[in-house]
């Protein structure tokens, strides 16, 4: 198998097209990917597809600025080129913010998650019956892989655990904070955005978090010939 450039592009997805799934947003990169012209590595095998890798899949109905996922290419137009010529062949409601390259041996985004962050909200007229504000520092006792929680105006700030190693999630966490005062989330009850995605450099109980986009870097056109080539 030849060589080939290994790529993280970094999306954000708002709007109407917070209610479609997974699925539907991997075939839309596989579509706009070949309508971008990008130099995309296929498998071998009677039916080839695109090698591509996503990070943690985004709940229906959450908001996203910083979802990733990583492509593998024979050839780099650039960082800027590629995300210009992605954004110019989608369509309003996933919009690429960065691409970079990553170094030989990098995990792939899937397996690289750590954690990630979040912004929640109530919507109008489903807030709890108590001031949940002045009882949020019970939270952090509630569950484990709660990294951080702190108010933010009228939004709560949530860095939680994520990936493989174990997945919580904000609604889980609100649940687990109104049954401690006996109530229970209403239905569609929260606005949940997911701030960033991460991944951890450090070593053991050492955490050391960062964007998943921290270990890639900014780059011109590469052909696969030159130095920033996976394997």
């Amino acid at each position: 198998m030849k060589n080939v450039m290994k790529i993280r592009i970094k999306f954000r997805k708002y709007g109407n097209l917070k209610f479609i799934g997974h699925l539907d947003v991997q075939r839309y990169f596989q579509k706009t990917v070949r309508r971008a012209g990008i130099d995309v590595a296929y498998t071998t095998g009677f039916s080839p597809h695109q090698i591509m890798s996503f990070a943690a899949p985004l709940g229906l109905g959450q908001e996203s600025n910083g979802e990733y996922l990583d492509l593998e290419v024979n050839s780099f137009a650039g960082s800027a080129e590629t995300a210009d010529a992605l954004n110019k062949c989608g369509v309003e409601g996933i919009e690429v913010l960065s691409v970079s390259v990553l170094p030989p041996g990098a995990k792939n985004a899937m397996a690289s998650v750590a954690a990630a962050s979040y912004t929640v909200r109530f919507r109008e007229g489903r807030e709890p019956d108590f001031d949940w504000r002045r009882h949020l520092e019970e939270c952090g006792s509630l569950k484990d892989g709660i990294y951080e929680l702190r108010l933010e105006k009228n939004a709560l700030y949530m860095l939680l655990k994520t990936g493989s190693a174990g997945n919580l999630k904000p609604s889980a966490v609100m649940e687990a904070y109104l049954a401690a005062h006996g109530e229970t989330l209403k239905e569609n009850a929260l606005l949940i955005t997911r701030e960033e995605t991460y991944l951890d450099l450090g070593t053991g109980e050492n955490r050391q978090l960062a964007p998943l986009d921290a270990v890639g870097k900014i780059c011109g056109a590469l052909s696969n010939q030159d130095g920033e080539i996976g394997s």
